[in-house]
């Protein structure tokens, strides 16, 4: 078992990484889980259709993501450098990628929003409550539209700030906004201090109203501190760009990008294929996940910690050391997960009572959630390989071990037992998580055989 229990040395290490990122984290997804809980105590449909809306709206997130991750590998080597102008091309590459992918994305809620939300409405039983729930998800995918342009600028600045060793304030201003979006929503949602009863409108007004905040803040700070942060110094009096280094971006980003954006996809598909079931499997899945994302920041404040600490031995040519410390990590995070998904199931009972919904819709939730705690160690481990893997530069390996995985697997799985059986649904949820055992078998070859032990630096020649 030394192979795979540190001393105390090495868990504090690894604590004062992933303590912050759980923090950080756990305030926004508990901030999240009220909001929630808000819209969720006004009615089933209206949580559906933020729940639905909310679906779409995460693929846009992801595709902003992936779209500045790819230029933000540059960004912290030209910081390390002292490059200033790198950093500041890398800025506008990341601005002009995010307006595009912003752009697009409006226009496709506009014309097609309603088709996508139709997608999500199968319950035939309750034509009532599916009209209502696609006049509440247009609602509030209209007011949302406006929040995607923000939190795009919200993604170009605080991205550059962290990869310039900038991270207090996108903390403080993701935190500010969080807080924001709460009291807002108490205020809008139910008509309080005078205001009128908005509902799912309220619930989006905070939303971008808060996320407006929060850019106001970094953007602010960011212009204010030229001193510091110099590459924000005339980035916007042009938007000329070395054609070089847009070809290096491309190169090296687009593994990044498309998997960020296939996994978004993939996952919104995936709900969608459960939503065949009716109308009270989607609300009953939205309590699931709410719950699941508060607990859920262990594994992936865990596996961050392996992208930092084991990436960091790589580049200084630590392999060994790299590999005994990878081995020690991925053990400390499954083992970790096993008591949070048992806390996580005692609250499977209980934490559906708070919403105002059917019994049935209750019983579900509390079932999803039952299965999502027993699968925690799963998550971890998937999660641990895959940024041990992209630690070591494997981006194409992680795209294949990440979104290819979920669209030749999971989907086709729940495409095939949603629409083709009349498998109890929590018997297809269970067997679509399960599947991922293959995943796991996959990444623990992969990490045993080390193909990820190298520098980076060598792959970027």
């Amino acid at each position: 078992m030394k192979k795979f229990i540190g001393d105390k040395k090495f868990y504090m290490m690894v604590l004062a990484v992933a303590i912050p990122i759980m923090i950080q984290n756990g305030i926004t997804n508990f901030v999240n889980m009220l909001d929630n809980i808000m819209v969720g105590r006004v009615g089933t449909e209206q949580m559906t259709s933020v729940a639905i809306v909310n679906q779409l709206m995460f693929v846009f997130n992801i595709c902003i993501f992936g779209g500045v991750s790819g230029a933000g590998i540059f960004t912290a080597q030209f910081w390390g450098s002292g490059d200033h102008k790198g950093v500041r091309d890398t800025f506008r590459i990341k601005f002009l990628i995010s307006l595009g992918i912003t752009i697009i994305g409006i226009a496709i809620f506009t014309f097609y929003g309603e088709d996508l939300i139709r997608l999500y409405l199968h319950d035939t039983s309750d034509s009532e409550s599916t009209r209502a729930t696609l006049m509440y998800g247009k609602q509030y995918l209209r007011i949302m539209m406006i929040e995607m342009v923000p939190f795009a600028l919200v993604q170009v600045y605080a991205s550059t700030l962290r990869e310039t060793r900038e991270t207090v304030c996108p903390m403080k201003a993701g935190i500010t906004a969080v807080f924001v979006n709460l009291i807002l929503n108490y205020i809008l949602i139910y008509g309080k201090l005078g205001f009128p009863v908005l509902g799912v409108e309220g619930a989006a007004i905070a939303t971008t109203i808060a996320r407006f905040v929060e850019l106001a803040i970094i953007a602010g700070w960011t212009h204010r501190h030229k001193e510091i942060n110099k590459f924000i110094e005339g980035a916007y009096r042009s938007f000329r760009i070395p054609v070089k280094l847009i070809g290096k971006v491309a190169v090296l980003g687009l593994p990044l990008m498309v998997n960020e954006i296939l996994w978004a996809s993939g996952q919104a598909m995936l709900s969608q294929c459960y939503s065949v079931r009716g109308l009270s499997v989607i609300a009953a899945f939205n309590i699931s996940s709410t719950i699941s994302n508060v607990f859920n920041v262990v594994f992936i404040a865990m596996g961050s910690s392996v992208g930092i600490i084991i990436g960091q031995l790589l580049g200084a040519g630590k392999m060994e050391e790299a590999k005994d410390t990878d081995r020690k990590l991925i053990f400390f995070s499954v083992i970790s997960c096993v008591g949070v998904g048992f806390v996580m199931s005692l609250f499977a009972p209980f934490f559906p009572m708070i919403y105002n919904t059917t019994e049935e819709i209750r019983l579900l939730a509390t079932r999803f959630i039952i299965i999502a705690s027993a699968c925690m160690p799963l998550y971890a481990f998937m999660h641990a390989t895959y940024f041990t893997l992209r630690s070591g530069g494997k981006t194409w390996i992680t795209f294949f071990f990440d979104s290819v995985y979920v669209w030749i697997v999971n989907i086709p799985l729940a495409f095939m037992l949603t629409r083709h059986t009349q498998i109890y649904i929590i018997l297809v949820y269970f067997s679509c998580q399960l599947i991922d055992i293959i995943k796991c078998i996959i990444g623990f070859v992969l990490v045993k055989k080390g193909v990820w032990i190298q520098k980076i630096i060598e792959v970027e020649k």
